[in-house]
C-alpha cells in the first residue's frame, strides 16, 4: 500500500479568499498594477510615519550636546607627566 509523502511546508495547503496562497502570490507578482493599496491602509502609514518624523525631530531637539574632545582639558597630558615623574622618582631611590 502507499502512503502519500508528508509535506513540510503548509505554504501550499492554506487556502484564502482568492484561492491557494502560493497562486495568489505569484498572480500578485506576475500583475503589479492590479494590486495597490487601499486608501485607509496608505492614510494610516502616512499618518504613522509623520508621527515617527515628529517624535524623532522633538527627540534631537532635547538631546542634549556632547562635545567629543573636550576644549582647554589637559588631565590626559597632566596624567601622563605625572606617571613619569613617579617612576623617576622609584628609580633614583
Amino acid at each position: 500500500m502507499t502512503r502519500k509523502k508528508k509535506t513540510r511546508s503548509m505554504a501550499s495547503r492554506v487556502t484564502i479568499r482568492t484561492g491557494r496562497r502560493k497562486d495568489f502570490k505569484k498572480w500578485r507578482h506576475e500583475n503589479p498594477d492590479q494590486v495597490h493599496s487601499s486608501e485607509k491602509y496608505t492614510r494610516k502609514k502616512t499618518k504613522q510615519r509623520k508621527q515617527q518624523a515628529a517624535r524623532k525631530q522633538e527627540r534631537q531637539a532635547n538631546a542634549p550636546v556632547m562635545e567629543l574632545h573636550a576644549k582647554g582639558d589637559n588631565s590626559a597630558a597632566q596624567g601622563k607627566n605625572n606617571d613619569s615623574s613617579i617612576h623617576n622618582d622609584k628609580e633614583s631611590s
